[in-house]
């Protein structure tokens, strides 16, 4: 889909109330509101952005009336606006003859910056309408490291079957930090375990996923098929770093069936773990993996329940473009069928 280019910008009178209001004037809004978040009221900024786009319209026409007309403003308005704007700037930037007018030097210079920045407020403005576009927009999306060899791909896979021009922004991070990133406004949404509880996010769960205790192929319970988790209160565990949802899981857990774990390592990749298992350096508390791997054995734990749900959170409050919106109906509707079973 191509997106056709808005009509030229028409401004209506009133949009130029500000230009009747003394130079000094405080900006409306109650005693103590903030400033608009980087830009001091005081700032050059905040005092000409209002009177850039008139002043380049006023620079292309040499002609105060045509360019009026062209931005359907009153030619008094406009000229106005430019008398205020030299005496703000405290510099000539026309020479005028009756109603046409010439750019003098600074004026010329000046025009340079006001085109460039006027053409990047133009930039953002179709960035911005581009990612909202409900046939190619954008989602940003985060995800665990453990969905991402298959279940994340093939999430998206099946989405794009009826959206095939979306686009997806990803991140692959651990729990907390995806939750920041929603906070922060870098995120979307993210697919993450434990659902999280907090009063800024909305969060539904999606599905479960059981969690095995991965031995070493020639550790003393290799030959078992099920255990208690309590049986492996002795052991020396591989887990991830603090933080992770999983570590938070696999403590609980082990907490649950009445000890608590030592731990030989921390991580930052369920697969590390495993490889790490392998090489005899502990057990863990594991997703199945994508493909099986070599030099591990994984035991079904019957108690406690080791499982850990997987959800789909978002900040609460924040409006949808279409695409995220089109994302996260899809993601919902995979209720209970999210993972491979």
């Amino acid at each position: 889909m191509v997106h056709q280019r808005r009509p030229r910008l028409r401004l209506s009178s009133g949009s130029y109330a500000q230009d009747t209001v003394p130079s000094n004037a405080a900006p409306a809004g109650p005693p103590g509101t903030p400033p608009t978040a980087g830009l001091d009221p005081e700032s050059w900024s905040a005092l000409l952005a209002p009177r850039l786009a008139q002043f380049a319209g006023v620079a292309r026409h040499e002609h105060v009336t045509r360019a009026a007309h062209d931005m359907n403003v009153p030619q008094s308005t406009l000229s106005r606006a430019m008398v205020r704007l030299e005496q703000d700037l405290g510099v000539a930037l026309f020479a005028r003859k009756g109603r046409t007018v010439s750019l003098t030097p600074a004026g010329r210079a000046f025009l340079t910056s006001v085109e460039g920045a006027l053409a990047e407020v133009e930039r953002a403005a179709e960035s911005v309408r581009a990612d909202a576009d409900p046939a190619s927009g954008k989602v940003a999306f985060g995800f665990l490291h453990t969905m991402g060899s298959e279940t994340v791909p093939e999430l998206i896979r099946a989405f794009r079957a009826d959206h095939p021009r979306v686009r997806f922004q990803l991140v692959q991070n651990y729990g907390e930090a995806m939750l920041a990133g929603l906070r922060a406004g870098e995120l979307d949404l993210c697919l993450t375990s434990p659902v999280p509880e907090a009063p800024d996010l909305v969060a539904r769960r999606l599905d479960e996923q059981r969690l095995r205790l991965v031995v070493p192929d020639d550790h003393r319970l290799a030959g078992r098929r099920r255990i208690r988790l309590a049986e492996a209160s002795d052991e020396t565990f591989v887990t991830l770093e603090p933080g992770y949802g999983l570590r938070r899981i696999t403590d609980d857990l082990c907490e649950e069936a009445g000890f608590r774990p030592r731990v030989a390592f921390e991580g930052e990749e369920a697969e590390t773990l495993r490889g790490l298992v392998a090489a005899g350096l502990g057990v863990a508390l594991l997703p199945p993996p994508a493909v099986a791997r070599p030099g591990v054995v994984e035991l079904t734990v019957t108690a406690p329940r080791a499982v850990r749900e997987v959800g789909v959170a978002w900040l609460d409050g924040h409006p949808d473009t279409p695409p995220v919106a089109a994302f996260k109906r899809f993601l919902l509707s995979r209720r209970g069928h999210l993972l491979p079973d």
